[in-house]
């Protein structure tokens, strides 16, 4: 029986991934991709933070975060803070325009999801939440 849960959650989740990265009719959802979001999210819900935290909380190389973060301050998103401890040393923070795009791409998918659950009841909803949270942390250890 778990040998059959196991196929099923490995064949799901990767039917998951395809189709939710996949094209989709809503052009608001292609603003950002899956980088910039997390990255501008985190920013923006917790504060200004260092790189090096950063690859720490997203489990990535430093370069790739540089590189992601720094694909973000050209296009605006980001501004640097400089470390007045250490001169090469900063902290990125997200600019209003960084905010703004993180909030219609945030929206357009919150209608999306809400639009793939119409049908769910609300405690499914919340259990279904819960569990992929869990899942999610899971994937810390």
């Amino acid at each position: 029986m778990y040998e059959q849960s196991l196929e099923m959650i490995e064949l799901e989740l990767a039917i998951l991934i395809r189709r939710s990265t996949s094209n989709t009719n809503n052009k608001k959802l292609w603003n950002l991709d899956r980088s910039a979001y997390l990255l501008l999210r985190r920013i923006a819900t917790k504060g200004a933070v260092g790189v090096k935290v950063l690859a720490g909380e997203f489990q990535l190389d430093i370069s790739t975060v540089s590189r992601q973060a720094a694909a973000l301050e050209h296009k605006g998103y980001l501004y640097k803070i400089p470390d007045p401890l250490d001169g090469r040393a900063y902290s990125f923070q997200i600019t209003e325009l960084g905010l703004k795009e993180l909030n219609e791409y945030k929206h357009a998918r919150l209608e999306r999801i809400a639009e793939l659950l119409n049908d769910w009841p609300d405690d499914e909803c919340k259990v279904f939440g819960q569990l992929l949270q869990k899942f999610n942390q899971s994937l810390l250890k």
